[in-house]
């Protein structure tokens, strides 16, 4: 019963931080600069590997398995519709 507990707790807790990356608003074109460097385009970690030209494996991008992964790509993408649509910005930079 206590295990259950902190776990609904620590769900609670992801469920409300996921709702807030949701709901959050981008009216500031320095932050929204910043998230759009920080935030990487696609997964940094997908990688394949070879050695004289022959490749020996392929590692898949493993950001899908953060549970962040849609809110964090959801806020990059607000940051830079913010950047082109209110700011006039080219925001082919950051992609």
């Amino acid at each position: 019963m206590g295990l259950s507990n902190q776990f609904q707790k620590k769900s609670g807790f992801l469920t409300q931080l996921r709702h807030q990356l949701d709901v959050l608003e981008i009216r500031n074109d320095q932050l929204a600069r910043i998230l759009c460097k920080l935030i990487p385009a696609h997964c940094p970690f997908e990688r394949t590997v070879s050695i004289l030209g022959r490749t020996l494996f392929h590692i898949p991008p493993l950001c899908k398995l953060n549970p962040f992964y849609e809110q964090v790509v959801s806020l990059r993408f607000k940051c830079l519709m913010y950047l082109a649509d209110e700011c006039g910005e080219d925001v082919t930079k950051y992609c």
